[in-house]
């Protein structure tokens, strides 16, 4: 969870996300910014985040996207 929240911090250091619920729905993290934490996030954990999981639930919180790497990682 430590190398998910240096990688946020990295796209968007102003941002709460221990306490953000709402990273997509509130328009906190922009295209752009999930196309990176993708990269970043595959790079780090080398993981392969396929179509199904590109979704805003997923992508909501950092606990929601913790939760997302670690079905990633069980499933592969």
């Amino acid at each position: 969870m430590d190398e998910l929240m240096e990688i946020l911090a990295e796209i968007n250091p102003d941002v709460d996300y221990a306490t953000e619920d709402r990273l997509i729905d509130g328009k906190v993290l922009d295209s752009f910014s999930i196309v990176t934490l993708v990269t970043e996030i595959s790079d780090t954990f080398d993981i392969d985040i396929g179509p199904k999981y590109l979704v805003p639930e997923n992508f909501n919180s950092a606990k929601a996207i913790w939760a997302m790497i670690q079905q990633i990682q069980q499933e592969e």
